[in-house]
């Protein structure tokens, strides 16, 4: 009986030791992962924050010491003279508007087309399938010369249409879309074909409400990527009154020449409503990147 004692004594001492040593490489690894996770984010704010420093200091003090963060003398000049040197609220309004629609577009044609991919069957779908998949490999800046052919050609240049049309089907999202609608069991769309409904019924009513962090993370990167596109707008656009931000920034930007705080002040304004886009929408936008990239 004693000898049986001793022996669970000892197990029970040796699972503790081993429980501890477990507990101390969890706390590792955690500090690790919290390490890391500082290093990058140094990594993203310090520049920003760099920005933002240089944009309220005067001309001088940056051109005599660009590297002092502190200065005795912050002023908003900088701010003033780009608002001022454009049409700011303009570019901001094409922006939005663009930016809006595109990614609205988007979802619904990306979604539309993934859900015939995914759930109907035809002839020639894996040949469209790997047509889609294919417009991967294809750089967009070697389809400006044509496009910008074409839009010539329709009238569609210095419209919000040139800038809309061409982000509407994105390969990348339909992609998104139709793994997503693969992992939906296939049993929803039976029972509801079996109670006479369409398949655009099935669409509307059925698989777009589950698949609500697709359309989030399709909605806002194609936002993203909008906002800040800047070479088909510097081509398309020659209005002043219909350029984006980035393009009207970079006009007023390239008048200032060595201005740095100028210049900075112009990158704020144009990360600024992305910055409020990601601290509105940041538990959309990890839930929408986490649940796409598992499906």
């Amino acid at each position: 009986m004693a000898a049986t004692t001793t022996i669970a004594g000892r197990i029970n001492v040796q699972r503790i030791v081993k429980s501890r040593a477990i507990d101390w490489r969890a706390r590792y690894f955690n500090w690790f992962c919290v390490s890391v996770l500082i290093v990058f984010a140094a990594i993203w704010a310090i520049p920003l924050l760099w920005a933002v420093d240089t944009s309220l200091k005067p001309d001088g003090e940056i051109a005599t010491n660009p590297t002092r963060w502190w200065s005795g003398h912050f002023t908003l000049h900088a701010y003033r003279t780009v608002v001022n040197g454009g049409n700011i609220g303009t570019w901001y309004l094409n922006s939005f508007v663009v930016a809006i629609a595109s990614a609205g577009l988007a979802v619904v044609v990306c979604s539309t087309t993934g859900f015939a991919l995914s759930q109907t069957r035809f002839r020639g779908r894996q040949a469209v399938f790997g047509a889609i998949a294919a417009g991967l490999l294809i750089p967009s800046q070697v389809l400006i010369v044509p496009m910008f052919k074409e839009f010539n050609l329709v009238h569609l240049l210095n419209t919000y249409w040139g800038l809309i049309l061409p982000s509407v089907a994105i390969p990348i999202c339909v992609l998104i879309f139709a793994a997503f609608f693969n992992g939906i069991p296939s049993e929803l769309a039976e029972s509801a074909h079996v109670d006479g409904a369409s398949w655009f019924h099935i669409y509307r009513r059925i698989y777009m409400p589950l698949t609500k962090p697709a359309i989030s993370a399709v909605f806002i990167f194609t936002f993203v990527w909008k906002w800040n596109d800047f070479l088909w707008p510097l081509l398309v656009m020659t209005n002043p009154r219909m350029m984006t931000l980035p393009v009207g920034l970079s006009q007023v930007s390239s008048a200032y020449g060595i201005q740095y705080a100028e210049i900075m002040a112009s990158a704020v304004l144009g990360a600024l409503p992305l910055l409020v886009v990601f601290l509105l929408f940041q538990r959309r936008i990890v839930e929408g990147v986490a649940t796409t990239g598992i499906k």
